[in-house]
């Protein structure tokens, strides 16, 4: 088939590879280069340096509402476009272009997790599985009808960046068999158990160690590694990366053994942190010369 391809962060990149291996991909579209590092130097897009290896052309407009930008997407006359998590919305005339539309690669179960951050989300509310969904594009935020999906479950243990990869995979396999067996019928979703997953907030981040124990886990794990929840350690600001809820009670924010700390219900093991301006480390060799106060804030 001939395929567009649309995406831009490194969870966008299997499938671009999947994709590539057994079909024509005509065009990639990615977000523009943007500026990075020290020297603030524009640097292109996880998608965007796959490509160029795989030596397909790249294509990185601002916006896709331009009459010119959606007849350059028409003119690729391709079957159909596959979208994981590009950036931009696409307006009607682009979803209609390829012959068989616009599919999407979409990171739950729909319809529960619509919007931009369904792994964070799904971890953070303590779902006991979720999986990857092939939706057929329509206008509406994330509503198309779902071609196939598949599941998995989420580790009593597992954090945001372990579920995106594995993810990653799982939808870079299943949109490969979409794309072999098309046309597929195309389920509705379900109008019951709809759930948006709102971008992530910084905001959100501050550990509070009077939430119960679980609740605070899952928050460690969900935003691990980005944004990273933190919390204040003798006036450092210290990411936590990896937890596990533990037996132990205590005022919310004692440190009882090691990096356990007490919660409002229970307590949560810290396993992985990372202090101000150095590489994540694990709970040993973070406390190595390093004694935590007898209360975290």
């Amino acid at each position: 088939m001939r395929v567009i391809f649309m995406g831009t962060p490194e969870f966008s990149v299997p499938a671009l590879r999947a994709i590539a291996a057994r079909h024509e991909v005509v065009a990639v579209y990615s977000q523009p280069p943007r500026a990075a590092g020290r020297g603030q130097k524009p640097r292109p897009s996880a998608v965007h340096r796959a490509a160029e290896e795989l030596g397909i052309e790249v294509r990185t407009p601002l916006r896709l509402r331009d009459a010119a930008d959606q007849a350059d997407f028409a003119s690729l006359q391709a079957d159909v476009a596959v979208v994981v998590a590009y950036g931009l919305i696409l307006p009607q005339p682009v979803l209609d272009a390829p012959r068989v539309g616009c599919l999407n690669i979409h990171a739950s179960l729909l319809p529960r997790w619509r919007g931009a951050a369904p792994i964070h989300r799904a971890v953070m509310a303590g779902d006991a599985e979720t999986g990857v969904a092939i939706m057929q594009m329509e206008a509406g935020l994330d509503t198309g009808p779902v071609l196939a999906e598949a599941r998995t479950a989420i580790g009593a243990e597992e954090t945001t960046a372990d579920l995106h990869d594995r993810l990653a995979a799982m939808g870079a396999d299943l949109v490969v068999d979409v794309l072999d067996r098309l046309p597929l019928p195309a389920v509705p979703q379900a109008a019951e158990g709809v759930t948006y997953a709102a971008k992530i907030d910084k905001a959100e981040a501050r550990v509070d160690w009077t939430r119960p124990a679980a609740e605070v886990d899952r928050l460690i794990r969900g935003l691990s590694p980005f944004p990273g929840a933190w919390c204040e350690i003798a006036g450092e600001r210290v990411k936590l990366l990896r937890s596990r809820v533990v037996e132990g009670q205590g005022v919310p924010g004692q440190v009882l053994a090691g990096f356990t700390v007490a919660c409002g219900d229970g307590a949560v093991e810290v396993l992985e942190a990372q202090r101000s301006g150095k590489k994540p480390m694990t709970t040993d060799e973070l406390l190595r010369g390093w004694g935590l106060p007898a209360r975290l804030n």
